[in-house]
């Protein structure tokens, strides 16, 4: 089995911890874990399965320069990538108490991407048991990875993954 490449971004923040928790659920020999802010395009390309992690910044990074960010740099690579044959998750952070109307979306922006270089999305999850007004994560009334509100539900995180990565393991063959 091949290892599965997981990035994700920022570094030392909420992101960076569910990707430890992802990675250990998992099995930490299956994963290799890459700091969009260090990744190549050469690091996306060698791996046929990857889990991205992301987190949805709040309005001020919005009205500001969006130049700075992790993402905002690595972004450009994934149009480069063809990812046809490779299956992709996704788990994303947002708060739904402060941004309600915009909760998970850069997992939606991300996936969109993704899918139109002909990534395999896993994933999926039902949005039933979260509360929010509008997301762009949401494709065909599912959400298109898992969404995670470190801010107000962290008690719910530990399930939520762990659910999560159980379901997405025989995409990855595990």
């Amino acid at each position: 089995m091949s290892k599965i490449g997981l990035f994700f971004g920022p570094l030392k923040g909420s992101v960076h911890r569910v990707a430890e928790k992802v990675k250990a659920a998992i099995g930490e020999e299956n994963v290799d874990m890459i700091s969009v802010n260090d990744a190549s395009l050469s690091d996306l390309e060698k791996y046929d399965h990857i889990i991205f992690g992301i987190s949805t910044v709040g309005k001020e990074t919005w009205d500001s320069d969006y130049a700075n960010t992790d993402w905002s740099k690595f972004f450009p690579n994934i149009s480069k990538v063809k990812f046809s044959g490779k299956t992709v998750a996704i788990f994303g952070l947002g708060d739904n108490i402060t941004y309600p109307g915009h909760f998970v979306n850069a997992m939606g922006v991300l996936a969109k991407d993704l899918l139109k270089n002909g990534a395999n999305i896993v994933g999926k999850v039902d949005p039933s048991t979260y509360e929010f007004d509008e997301s762009e994560a949401l494709i065909d009334g599912m959400f298109i990875g898992l969404p995670i509100d470190e801010d107000f539900e962290p008690e719910l995180t530990d399930k939520r993954v762990i659910n999560w990565v159980n379901s997405i393991k025989p995409a990855f063959g595990l």
